[in-house]
Formats: structure tokens, sequence, C-alpha cells
């Protein structure tokens, strides 16, 4: 068991603060099993420091395209090390998530030509 003392721990609010994370994310996040609190004696969360490396790679991980689901899954050395860029354990999902956000600009780049096409011909052109 972690044993925290209030030296070490941050409010969420400063938390929030040092991470630009909103208050109501680190919530979410403390509540998807992604942050370790523990609660005041006033009932607060309080997070210990180490958390403030690990809310700025969920956000970096998010900003990639990964769910709260897929984070959560990661080992320690995606979700601990602030900066982490690969992990081989993640190399997969990794490759994964590319192949998807590629297929969805492919598909919106299909989209992209027959809305042009609309625009130019002033009809809408039939199915491939």
């Amino acid at each position: 068991m972690i044993q925290f003392t209030e030296k070490n721990l941050l409010s969420i609010g400063e938390l929030a603060r040092e991470t630009g994370a909103s208050v109501r994310s680190i919530r979410h996040y403390d509540e998807h099993a992604l942050l370790t609190s523990v609660r005041e004696t006033n009932g607060y969360r309080a997070f210990p420091v180490a958390a403030v490396t690990q809310v700025r790679q969920i956000q970096r991980m998010i900003a990639t395209g990964f769910s709260l689901a897929d984070i959560r899954s990661f080992p320690d050395c995606m979700r601990m090390i602030e900066g982490a860029g690969s992990c081989p354990e993640t190399s997969d999902a990794q490759r994964k998530r590319l192949a998807s956000i590629e297929r969805q600009i492919a598909d919106l780049e299909r989209r992209r030509s027959r809305l042009l096409k609309t625009l130019a011909d002033g009809a809408v052109p039939p199915l491939d």
C-alpha cells in the first residue's frame, strides 16, 4: 500500500494548474484508475506529485488518439515516464492506432473528392 504524507500531496486544483488539465478531466482519469488519489479528512481528493507526470502522459496519449481504456492497458513505461515515446509492449497498439488513423484519412479524402466534384459539376456524382 502506498503511503502519502501531506508534504507530497497535491490538491486537484494544484494538479490542474501544474498540468493544464481541467479538474473535470483529472476526476475522470482518477475514476478510470489512471491516477492514484487519496481522500483527505475533508473528503477532497489529493494526488502524489508523480501524478503531474501521469496527467501529462495521459494528455499526450489522448492527443495521439488513444482511449482511456487503451491507456489503462499500457504498462508503466508509457504511463509513468514523462515524454516516454514507446515501450516494446505498446508497439502493436501504436501500429494499430496508426492504421486506424490512416483509414480515417483515406475515407475523408474520398469524401472531400466527392464533395469537390459535386461543387464543380453541380450534381452529386454516382457512387464508385
